[in-house]
């Protein structure tokens, strides 16, 4: 690719003039350009309801964040940074790394969504936000959900002195039998 012609301003004290280059792209893949966010092929009501949800967060409704909303709060999942990247930008939004980190990072500490460690160097946000355990295949790294009913604790160890149990949060870590 040849002869794209490139527009930059003056120098400051410098006169008026037009700069150009041309350059030859390195590469023989065509660059696919991605669309602005817009939330006009979402549904009304969707686009609402989602507003609705975000404002009673203490979070101010923006189209990336509509987006990114629409994305994960659409049913019960887990998914990581990376997968919401990837799930926007296979819709063609243009969107970058760092606005879906500090978008899902102020979800989380709004309380629209979780944030959870399980043990590796990912992390992952859970659209369900009720109380509840989790199982995780250590084999294909997905999280399932586990009820509280259906786990019992006998006993739990004295928090120290002057703090409280605020909650318990449970990773049943799983992995295929071996054939024996």
């Amino acid at each position: 690719m040849e002869g794209i012609l490139l527009r930059a301003a003056a120098p400051p004290g410098h006169a008026k003039r037009l700069y150009s280059c041309s350059f030859r792209v390195a590469r023989q893949n065509v660059a696919r350009i991605l669309r602005p966010m817009s939330m006009t092929d979402l549904d009304s009501g969707i686009t609402e309801n989602l507003n609705q949800r975000l404002l009673s967060h203490g979070v101010r409704p923006t189209a990336q964040r509509l987006r990114i909303a629409s994305l994960l709060l659409g049913r019960p999942q887990h998914l990581s940074a990376e997968q919401v990247l990837a799930g926007l930008r296979n819709q063609g939004m243009r969107v970058s790394k760092a606005t879906i980190y500090n978008t899902l990072n102020l979800f989380a500490a709004s309380g629209l969504i979780r944030q959870l460690s399980v043990g590796n160097d990912r992390c992952w946000f859970d659209s369900n936000t009720d109380a509840h355990y989790h199982f995780h295949d250590l084999d294909t790294g997905a999280l399932m959900d586990v009820s509280l009913r259906d786990v019992e604790f006998q006993r739990l160890p004295e928090p120290p002195p002057g703090m409280q149990v605020d909650g318990i949060d449970l990773v049943i870590r799983l992995r295929r039998k071996s054939a024996a």
